[in-house]
């Protein structure tokens, strides 16, 4: 079993191994602190009001729960194909195809969230100025950065996600000290407290603001699929799902809090396309704040896509190794760069553009509705795959070199909470597109599938006559 394994690692194998354990954890918090935060949180609220911090709350413990299933198959199987390989080896080959394809068609989308959040958040001091400048401007930045080496990249994505980290941290002490010094500003906690709408829309609006949430958090995956570029990838992926995991909630609980308790959350969902926290600083007439802050917003969504943009690569060199992809696909460059992948990887970025100049009003919404089928289907995947790797090993007597405690209980959580949450988007007028999208284009993955495996049988016998 292991043997079999070691085949699909050999397959991936050419990419440099120069990612340290921080770097690492820092990737994580790029691509999960972004768009998903400081403007995906607002959409959230408009749903869930105050309930919005129970809904990240489940969507944390959904998260814990995915990576606590990620550490134990990485450690045992560190590379680059990670959680598809994973998929492919212990489920079916089949299984790993379809989740190749969804996660990075979902990853390729989520690159066009960040890049047209981006846009958004350039019309705070641009008004005027058409938003494609950005998106094009903002977009070779990245792409060029991508280009360069892993160690070029992690070099930047650390000090990306470094920015967004002090900053997120620097507002929330602000925060905490202004409730203290001046506690007539806790207008936020007051209204509700007045109102008594702690959960406005009941638990139906929580439970939506969930589905928000596991698009906030998307992207801490990005931790198994680096670890095939790790220097030491068994102490790398441990140190990174601690670190990451619990950063990550304090980070948005607690944020997300202070933004509540200081401006009345209806006042937050009526600033349009603006950051609720850009938004809080502006309220507070704090001088030169909110400037400051969109700028954090900025490099946040920046990083996000700068990591994001990595992982769709990986993904794409990983299916080409496999392949299920044009062998052009898997060529590495002298810098141990993908650069085919990367340049079919943007795609994204031309989506957004698309869909950004056809529906300027709802193209983060459409966005996100077409990524979250991809995401929902790799996480239920990754769980139905950690039941069986638990089940082969047992039967094969195999020792783990890394256990999480709450087998097989976090397991089964996940996959309940993900299919339900699959489900719910059949019902929700902003998600409508997701399983209608999600649907049609597995049913077009199967096809594909088994057209390219009769093909190749057919080619096969021809050689062989």
């Amino acid at each position: 079993m292991m043997d079999d394994f070691k085949k699909i690692q050999d397959r991936e194998a050419g990419l440099h191994k120069k990612l340290t354990a921080q770097q690492m954890s820092m990737i994580a918090i790029g691509g999960a602190i972004g768009t998903g935060l400081f403007l995906g949180s607002k959409f959230a609220i408009s749903y869930a009001g105050p309930g919005v911090i129970v809904s990240y709350l489940i969507g944390g413990v959904i998260t814990l729960s995915l990576m606590a299933c990620l550490a134990e198959m990485t450690v045992q199987h560190p590379t680059s194909g990670s959680f598809a390989a994973y998929a492919e080896h212990y489920l079916h080959p089949i299984a790993g195809y379809l989740v190749r394809y969804s996660y990075w068609v979902c990853i390729v989308l989520a690159v066009g969230t960040e890049i047209t959040a981006i846009a958004e958040y350039m019309k705070f001091w641009f008004k005027d100025l058409p938003s494609w400048i950005w998106i094009i401007l903002f977009s070779l930045l990245i792409v060029s950065v991508n280009v360069c080496s892993v160690k070029t990249f992690g070099t930047v994505e650390y000090w990306l996600s470094a920015i967004k980290v002090f900053a997120i941290v620097a507002f929330i002490l602000m925060s905490i000290s202004i409730i203290f010094i001046e506690s007539e500003q806790m207008k936020g906690i007051n209204a509700i407290i007045e109102n008594r709408d702690w959960f406005p829309f009941g638990f139906k609006g929580i439970w939506i603001g969930v589905i928000i949430s596991i698009f906030s958090y998307l992207s801490i995956e990005m931790i198994a699929v680096a670890a095939g570029e790790a220097k030491e990838p068994e102490k790398a992926v441990k140190y990174a799902f601690k670190a990451t995991i619990f950063r990550l909630l304090i980070f948005y609980i607690l944020s997300l809090s202070m933004i509540l308790i200081l401006v009345p959350w209806k006042t937050l969902v009526e600033e349009g396309t603006t950051s609720p926290f850009v938004t809080v600083m502006r309220l507070l007439d704090i001088p030169f704040a909110d400037s400051i802050l969109n700028f954090v917003v900025i490099v946040a969504a920046l990083s996000a896509m700068n990591s994001m943009l990595y992982i769709a690569t990986r993904m794409l060199f990983s299916l080409s190794r496999a392949n299920d992809a044009p062998d052009s696909l898997g060529k590495i460059g002298k810098n141990g760069v993908p650069v085919n992948a990367l340049v079919v990887s943007s795609a994204g970025i031309a989506i957004a553009t698309f869909v950004y100049i056809f529906y300027p009003q709802d193209a983060f919404a459409i966005m996100i509705a077409l990524s979250m089928f991809g995401a929902l289907f790799t996480w239920l995947m990754i769980f139905i795959t950690h039941l069986m790797f638990r089940y082969n090993l047992y039967k094969n007597n195999v020792k783990l070199k890394y256990r999480i405690i709450g087998f097989p209980i976090f397991t089964l959580f996940g996959i309940i909470s993900l299919f339900s949450i699959m489900i719910t988007t059949i019902f929700t007028d902003d998600f409508h597109l997701t399983m209608k999208f999600g649907s049609g284009f597995i049913i077009f993955l199967l096809f594909s599938y088994f057209f390219k495996q009769n093909s190749h049988r057919l080619k096969t016998a021809r050689s062989r006559s």
